[in-house]
């Protein structure tokens, strides 16, 4: 008996269409009136390197130091080519890092063009670890697949899960929880990674805002993308931007013994930057402890 094999293509979800129609509306299309002159422009500015020290009071004296490389909002396709991409990681490799975080939206809307840039990132050199966790874009087409390609690259990927490293006696818990839209959500997510009493020291999240109730759960640092620091934003005021659903969009920030730092993002929703370059951020880990015992 003959088999009869579909070959229709699997269909998209309703946030895949919604996320093409904003892309024609603010990339595309303008970039096709523009004569391909939008897109020009943005790949000829360049993505900083932002070095920053973080100082926190309850970090692991054996991690004192630790140097983490803070990838997010790659958002491979139209916007940024894989060649494009490939220059970032190198960037990224080139500081030697401790450990890579990605948070989140590695593609922008496909799949197709991102395999040698998973590869790329899961090879550079971190004696501490490779970790990635989704962001909404990385949902768009096939979350699972996109998973799949990350770990078979050799990349851990953190879905509401923890990873625990180790130095003598000290440890290190690292944790990582999926796309998560709202607080509540965020909430669920973090509880659930960390069941009733639990807590890490470095939680990767895509969405900043769940910040909040990782202060709650004692969390020392929460590493995040997603805003893009508005992408526009006025000179010499980070937060004074475009991401208004947001009330940390850039920078570090502090509540109680907690950190949070968010990343403006080495790509782009649309191709237009003001006073908020993209960026990848070398984090400096320090602990008091360790520095008082130097001195």
């Amino acid at each position: 008996m003959a088999i009869r094999r579909s070959t229709s293509k699997p269909r998209r979800s309703a946030s895949y269409h919604r996320a093409r129609v904003r892309h024609l509306l603010l990339t595309s299309g303008p970039n096709r009136l523009s004569g391909g002159w939008l897109v020009r422009r943005h790949h000829d500015d360049p993505v900083v390197l932002r070095e920053l020290e973080i100082t926190l009071p309850n970090w692991p004296v054996a991690f004192d130091g630790l140097r983490i490389a803070h990838l997010s909002d790659l958002h491979v396709g139209e916007l940024m080519p894989a060649d494009r991409a490939l220059g970032i990681v190198d960037t990224i490799r080139r500081t030697r890092p401790d450990m890579v975080c990605n948070t989140g939206d590695l593609v922008d809307l496909r799949l197709e063009g991102v395999q040698d840039v998973v590869e790329a990132i899961a090879a550079i050199p971190a004696r501490c670890g490779n970790f990635f966790v989704l962001g909404n874009h990385d949902e768009l087409d096939c979350a699972e697949s996109l998973k799949r390609l990350v770990r078979r690259a050799g990349t851990t990927v953190l879905d509401n899960e923890i990873c625990i490293l180790r130095r003598g006696d000290e440890s290190l818990r690292v944790g990582g929880i999926g796309w998560a839209r709202t607080p509540v959500h965020c909430r669920s997510c973090i509880d659930r990674m960390l069941g009733d009493e639990g807590t890490v020291d470095l939680l990767l999240s895509h969405n900043p805002k769940a910040f909040d109730h990782a202060v709650d759960r004692n969390v020392q640092l929460v590493l995040s993308g997603h805003t893009h620091g508005g992408q526009i934003a006025r000179r010499n005021r980070p937060n004074a931007n475009l991401a208004v659903a947001h009330r940390r969009s850039a920078g570090l920030y502090a509540l109680g013994t907690s950190r949070l730092f968010v990343t403006t993002g080495a790509g782009a929703w649309f191709p237009l930057r003001v006073n908020c370059p993209a960026e990848v951020a070398l984090l400096t880990i320090r602990s008091p402890q360790a520095q008082s015992s130097e001195g």
